[in-house]
């Protein structure tokens, strides 16, 4: 304390205490200061004015580097340390190898497809394909642009301007060859479940009838051809047939059309003796089979053999309906045909009278599918006994929301009563529900005795 009252007043200062030597660090007093270690461990000593030039003046503190296996990565790694990127690397370069060529692969197999089938659906259709070109000459032999790339193994094109016809959807679905880890497991888990089916190549057409309806479904893009409508259409034959749901089936694809179709679901299953032993007919009445089953539809039925899957002519929904809206006839011919392995154009002549024949059906429709009277009764009481049983359906989930709807409405009152009485008012009207509930589940325990 006095020290400290002297110090203020300009007396002596304290004297710093002086440290003390500490035995735990006696060995390294006595240590010489390390000498630095330079860029190269030849190197002995730093640089120094003469290892510069006469005309360069010696920079103060010349900077030194010091040796160190931080910055020398070869001396402080080994191939050892690089055994998961040598083995990560190559499989990603093949992996994008692969992707790359299979979508250059698919997309050259739909394009020799659409080249084969081209010339056909031009002689067909006034429109083919998603933009405004016509022609052959406008795509100049090259077809491809009439396809649209949907996903890299399905393509898809459009045409339409055909009498009879509204207009036909064409899809090809190719392998994933763009994807192998996928289609491995596909093809292995299709060997294990019976429910996978095996993943294959194949072409699915859909053509939408007229069926009378062409000024409903034919686009007007001017006053004066609305003016004209009613003349427009006045020449034409009428395109409208009798409705049904019939079919060629090849029999592997017989069981499986079954369960993944809902019009199907509504034929019974037939051989008939001018088809092959593999083919057999799914209809409705055996006149529609002796109306549709002409002789040139047999023969391009045998020449287009394992690669023909089936020829659905159908006015009913593919997946069941499940509301009435959902149950709206529409007439439609389908056509599916597996694809060749092979990419020639060659490859497709044994199926090419079968979709010609396909693209002219409507015609043989409109023809001959007019059937007798006994026969449209029992067709249309098929499709009456549905329609029943999804108007029953619907019935009753309407009353279900009228008696939700009523139940609310009647919460409401009661809350909105009780709301305005007085606590002993509502201890009462709480006693006489609660006895009216005891009565009414008395009643029922009596009724089931």
């Amino acid at each position: 304390m006095g020290d400290f009252i002297k110090g203020l007043f300009g007396g002596q200062k304290p004297v710093a205490p002086q440290p003390t030597a500490d035995d735990d660090f006696a060995d390294f007093a006595s240590a010489p200061s390390p000498s630095p270690i330079y860029d190269s461990p030849s190197d002995s000593a730093a640089p120094t004015a003469a290892s510069f030039p006469e005309h360069e003046t010696v920079p103060t503190g010349v900077p030194t580097i010091p040796y160190t296996k931080w910055y020398r990565v070869w001396e402080r790694t080994s191939p050892q340390d690089f055994y998961a990127e040598a083995l990560i690397i190559p499989f990603i370069l093949i992996l994008a190898t692969l992707h790359i060529w299979g979508r250059r692969k698919n997309k050259r197999k739909a394009g020799v497809w659409i080249a084969t089938h081209a010339p056909l659906l031009e002689k067909e259709f006034a429109s083919v394909g998603f933009d405004k070109r016509r022609g052959t000459s406008d795509f100049g032999g090259d077809y491809s642009g009439l396809l649209k790339e949907r996903t890299a193994q399905e393509y898809v094109t459009y045409a339409t301007g055909r009498q009879n016809i509204a207009s036909v959807d064409l899809k090809v679905k190719l392998l994933k060859r763009y994807n192998p880890l996928t289609l491995v497991f596909e093809t292995v888990f299709s060997f294990l479940f019976e429910s996978i089916r095996p993943p294959k190549e194949f072409m699915e057409a859909t053509i939408y009838a007229f069926d009378g309806k062409e000024k409903d479904l034919v686009p007007v893009r001017s006053k004066a051809e609305l003016d004209a409508k009613d003349s427009r259409f006045k020449g034409l034959p009428n395109s409208g047939y009798d409705a049904c749901v019939w079919a060629v089936v090849h029999k592997e694809q017989m069981k499986a059309l079954r369960d993944e179709r809902y019009d199907v679901s509504l034929t019974a299953t037939k051989d008939h003796k001018n088809l092959p032993q593999w083919a057999s007919v799914m209809s409705e009445s055996a006149e529609v089979t002796e109306a549709l089953l002409t002789k040139e539809l047999v023969e391009a039925v045998e020449k287009a053999g394992d690669a023909f899957e089936f020829l659905i002519v159908t006015d009913q929904p593919d997946d069941k309906p499940l509301k009435l809206n959902e149950a709206v006839p529409r007439k439609r011919v389908i056509l599916s045909l597996r694809l060749p392995s092979s990419m020639h154009p060659s490859a497709y002549q044994a199926t090419m009278p079968i979709f010609e024949y396909f693209l002219k059906m409507p015609d043989t429709l409109v023809t001959t599918a007019h059937f007798r009277s006994e026969v449209t009764r029992k067709i249309r009481a098929t499709r009456e006994e549905e329609t029943k049983k999804l108007r029953k359906a619907d019935e009753g989930e309407k009353a279900e929301e009228r008696r939700l709807e009523a139940e609310k409405k009647k919460k409401e009152i009661r809350d909105t009563r009780l709301k305005g009485l007085s606590a002993e008012e509502q201890r009462k009207f709480l006693e006489r529900e609660r006895e009216k509930g005891q009565k009414k589940q008395e009643k029922k325990m009596s009724r089931k005795a």
